[in-house]
């Protein structure tokens, strides 16, 4: 795994756990409200016939929200967040959109009319655990599994950018949907699948990552002539065309070829130093994450502010920008600042001292007796 890439996919997970702790689940409020007033059997709890049921139904919805997020142009704009590391690792499972459970929770509410909240939440995120483990280059097959299970085999077609992967193997758990729906591709052994999105954003912010995409969506929309086209074009597949079919032409999509990865090498000690920060981010969340509910509403946006501009600011000096250094001074000061005056109401008094030396760091390193210099190729 590559420490940029890595980093960047593992702060795709933070943010979206941070909105987690905004949202408050309320992408789930429709689903008991649903269930509560509209359910049409009452399923009791502790029944294996209940649990079986629920991880059938959770998997064949997850199945069709999965798939919409690949055809229905708007909702690729965020899930695109999961396809953008150009690597295939556990760390890829992490790198989410802060929107994604706000985007696919529609699918799932036929499941309240007979499914219990409880039994239906719990097997999402079994589900999901599931398809942390499948995102790995090393497990090249698993035998008559492979038939009806998801698997790092089928998975890495699902992310892999080549024309004969695209909008294949959309199952979460079991991949026998994409077999009786049409959508399943076996990977070809002796053809290199290619990881990323096919027209390829370079990027290590991630703040970039999760919203550049929309503006894309935006300009085809701008682009068609007549509503009809207009509103195709954001509910259509990201590859539409007027006159064409709803996910595109296979000739109009390019087939990715071999290509070189987007990468920036930096000293050994400017790595370290980015990974004892993020590490530090990871610490205030889980501190936020502890408190939040007894914070003040100002605490958390600014807690909130602090966690993103850092994550973003540690994926400019994995750039390498011009200026990422001055803003890695500047974020220094202002949290050791914050820090100081207790605005944040952190737990870690030691954040203190640990910003305002890095801060003096950066100050040197802008009087240019340090400096940061990328690494020959």
């Amino acid at each position: 795994m590559r420490i940029n890439d890595g980093i960047t996919s593992m702060s795709h997970g933070l943010i979206q756990e941070i909105g987690r702790l905004i949202f408050r689940g309320g992408e789930s409020a429709l689903y008991i409200w649903m269930y509560e007033n509209y359910r049409i059997v009452d399923l009791p709890w502790d029944s294996v016939f209940t649990w079986y049921l629920a991880a059938l139904g959770v998997d064949f919805c997850y199945y069709w929200v999965h798939r919409a997020s690949h055809e229905i142009h708007i909702l690729w704009a965020q899930h695109q967040v999961h396809h953008s590391s150009e690597d295939f690792n556990l760390a890829v499972g992490l790198r989410q959109s802060v929107l994604q459970g706000w985007c696919g929770f529609v699918f799932y509410l036929p499941l309240a009319l007979i499914i219990p909240p409880s039994q239906f939440l719990t097997h999402q995120q079994f589900n999901l655990l599931y398809q942390f483990w499948i995102h790995t280059e090393t497990i090249k097959s698993l035998g008559p599994l492979e038939w009806i299970f998801n698997t790092p085999r089928h998975h890495r077609v699902h992310h892999g950018s080549v024309l004969y992967c695209l909008d294949k193997n959309y199952g979460g758990t079991l991949i026998v949907w994409d077999r009786i729906f049409g959508t399943f591709a076996e990977e070809k052994e002796k053809e290199e699948i290619i990881f990323g999105l096919v027209y390829n954003q370079p990027s290590f912010n991630p703040l970039f990552l999760q919203t550049f995409y929309n503006m894309n969506v935006y300009n085809k929309f701008e682009a068609m002539n007549g509503w009809q086209n207009k509103l195709s074009a954001i509910i259509k597949g990201p590859s539409w065309l007027p006159g064409k079919p709803w996910t595109g032409l296979d000739e109009d999509k390019p087939d990715v070829k071999k290509r070189e990865k987007y990468d920036v090498h930096l000293p050994t000690w400017c790595n370290t130093y980015l990974v004892i920060h993020f590490a530090a981010v990871v610490i205030s969340f889980h501190d936020l994450a502890q408190h939040y509910v007894s914070l003040s509403p100002i605490s958390v946006i600014a807690f909130v502010c602090y966690l993103i501009g850092s994550l973003t600011v540690i994926g400019f000096m994995f750039e390498n920008r011009p200026n990422a250094c001055i803003l890695e001074l500047m974020r220094c000061l202002i949290l050791a600042t914050l820090i100081q005056k207790n605005a944040l109401e952190l737990s870690m008094p030691f954040l203190y001292w640990f910003f305002l030396l890095s801060a003096m760091f950066w100050s040197l390193h802008c009087l240019r007796v340090f400096e940061v210099k990328i690494k020959d190729q």
